[in-house]
């Protein structure tokens, strides 16, 4: 007996066990794209609550209290080293003006048009 997809079963009883187990594989798909769908649906209102970026990041030192560097909020430099501290441009700029020096990868002072 020969079925629209070219495939023979040699009897009903096998052809019933195929039926079975392509509906549990479907049943299987369906659970884990739920499961997808939930964790999408947990995920975007928590992206949406997350404030925004710094602007500007100034780095300081192991002891905290020298300062190291100004970044650009994008920096991932700044982000690795969890010494970082947001600041606004204009405190970036005074940062900048007092001699803390700019990164040298991510040039916040060109950024800002500080040039030396």
């Amino acid at each position: 007996m020969a079925g629209s997809t070219g495939v023979i079963y040699r009897d009903q009883s096998h052809r019933r066990v195929m039926v079975q187990q392509a509906t549990a594989a479907l049943a299987q798909i369906d659970g884990w794209i739920a499961v997808e769908e939930r964790r999408e649906a947990e995920r975007r209102p928590g992206e949406e609550m997350r404030p925004p970026p710094p602007e500007w990041l100034i780095q300081h030192g192991l002891n905290r209290t020298n300062v190291d560097a100004v970044h650009p909020g994008e920096c991932r430099a700044a982000a690795k080293s969890g010494r970082c501290r947001p600041l606004s441009r204009q405190q970036a700029l005074e940062a900048l003006c007092q001699q803390v020096p700019a990164y040298v990868h991510c040039r916040p002072d060109t950024a800002l048009g500080i040039l030396d």
